[in-house]
């Protein structure tokens, strides 16, 4: 039996204060890993069904067996656990600018951590995937100019609810036309929001891409005793 609510590490971070903790659902006896920056949530256990549904999405149309992937956005890793749940992925490299976060799943303080660190396929990378994906030299800093068949990222809010001032510029045209150039021919570009669809970004989307929907996710929310909802926007090239 775990604390009602315990403190599972804490650091300082140029972002933030960041914390990981872990409390007992009293509702379902469920243990319940969150993660904090600053005042803010950034993610919950309670809720993964936005992250695995942004892996679903962005890979359902792809076509071969042998499927490149990279992730922005390491946080409790549902978006890179259903990417290798996927017998189609050869390879994933998942991007995250805390190293914090990294390592609470080498060290297995969340609960799919130590399956992530151990997959041959998986390769967790210290970075700013928003520095990286404007660069020339592409989002793998060991294999400069890869492409990838798939891009998932998770890390903002939404588009227009940022958590640095330095990501907007990746969701304005030209950053865009920089995601898609990383890109294999007919790979997807697909992004998670906590906001409903924006159609005006769905228009920028559009414009940068051959095609791009908005796609909505329901989810029961316990908490709220109703239902919820996440964006899930794919684009594809």
């Amino acid at each position: 039996m775990s604390k009602r609510i315990e403190e599972l590490d804490w650091r300082p971070t140029p972002m933030g204060d960041l914390c990981l903790r872990r409390r007992r659902d009293p509702a379902t006896g469920r243990d319940i890993h969150e993660v904090k920056l600053g005042d803010e949530f950034l993610m919950s256990s309670l809720f993964t069904e936005g992250e695995i549904a942004l892996t679903r999405l962005g890979l359902e149309h792809l076509q071969g067996d042998a499927l490149d992937v990279a992730v922005g956005g390491l946080g409790l890793g549902y978006t890179a656990r259903a990417a290798l749940d996927d017998p189609r992925v050869r390879s994933l490299i998942v991007i995250d600018a805390l190293a914090e976060v990294i390592e609470w799943h080498q060290q297995g303080l969340v609960p799919l951590g130590a399956g992530l660190a151990a997959d041959p396929r998986c390769r967790l990378v210290h970075g700013d995937f928003f520095a990286l994906a404007g660069e020339v030299h592409g989002l793998d800093p060991a294999r400069p100019g890869r492409r990838f068949d798939a891009i998932l990222l998770d890390v903002d809010h939404s588009p227009r609810h940022v958590l640095h001032p330095r990501h907007a510029a990746l969701y304005q045209p030209a950053g865009l036309r920089g995601l898609a150039a990383q890109l294999r021919p007919d790979g997807v570009f697909a992004l998670w929001s906590n906001d409903p669809p924006d159609s005006e970004f769905t228009a920028r989307l559009a414009a940068a891409f051959r095609k791009a929907e908005a796609r909505v996710v329901e989810f029961a929310n316990p908490l709220q005793e109703g239902m919820a909802s996440n964006t899930v926007y794919v684009a594809r090239i």
